[in-house]
């Protein structure tokens, strides 16, 4: 029997193709894995218990003990860092630590990622440079991210709450790959108290999140009529491996 760990990351492309892996392999042991981070918003957790229930199956919490609340914040207040051109410490050690540390013990022959089929590229790099079992089962199927959205709604799923208000993914809201200016004022308008942490944090860290043509900023210097590209996921999706198409840029300006 093989053993595959599905990472499920309360976004629609991991709930989907945790449902097509259990459908394609009835055979395989196959375990739905989740990184509880608590700057996600609620709404998340509700989404979760629904697409627990759709599989069938119980989604378990794989957390890194150094971190065992899953707070972002606790990360960049502890290492002193929020983000950069080598990545965001939240990632590395709320997601990426995290597995490393649960498979440790776990036995695993497959990776399923929520790479969909708009992102093959993307699924075919990160085979060559991270790992090479990475099951592409949403590749190999051609379903792309609106086919997900579509699937959810036939089986009565409601997304996570925050693809309503304009986001792109379900990431932490606030993330701080993201540098563009649209990205960071939807913040300050959908969340503003969360807006305001992080641009306090940022301002005690030194750590410039936005970048205003081509220069980078302050959260606090951002002005609220200050515009970038149109949000693209892709691009800040926060990943159980780090893996990013570019550096871990929200935009491009």
């Amino acid at each position: 029997m093989i053993d595959i760990a599905v990472w499920f990351s309360c976004g629609a492309a991991s709930a989907v193709a945790a449902k097509v892996t259990l459908e394609k392999h009835p055979d395989a042991n196959v375990r739905v894995l989740h990184n509880p981070v608590i700057e996600e918003h609620e709404d998340n957790l509700r989404f979760l218990s629904d697409v627990e229930t759709w599989l069938g199956v119980k989604i378990e919490h794989v957390l890194n003990p150094e971190y065992p609340g899953g707070s972002a914040v606790s990360v960049w207040d502890k290492r002193r860092f929020m983000s950069g051109t080598i990545g965001a410490p939240c990632t590395i050690e709320l997601k990426k630590k995290a597995r490393q540390h649960w498979e440790k013990t776990n036995k695993v022959d497959y990776h399923v990622l929520g790479f969909t089929f708009e992102e093959k590229g993307r699924a075919e790099r990160f085979i060559l440079t991270e790992r090479d079992n990475l099951l592409p089962i949403l590749v190999d199927e051609r379903i792309t991210k609106p086919d997900c959205f579509r699937i959810l709604a036939e089986a009565g799923i409601k997304p996570p709450h925050i693809y309503s208000l304009g986001y792109p993914n379900a990431n932490c809201i606030g993330c701080v790959k993201a540098t563009s200016p649209t990205y960071w004022n939807l913040v300050r308008e959908t969340f503003p108290a969360v807006f305001d942490a992080r641009a306090r944090q940022s301002r005690e860290l030194g750590a410039r999140l936005v970048r205003v043509k081509n220069k980078r900023i302050f959260l606090d210097e951002l002005s609220p009529d200050a515009v970038g590209r149109p949000i693209e996921s892709a691009a800040i999706e926060c990943g159980i491996f780090c893996e990013e198409t570019e550096p871990f840029d929200g935009q491009r300006d």
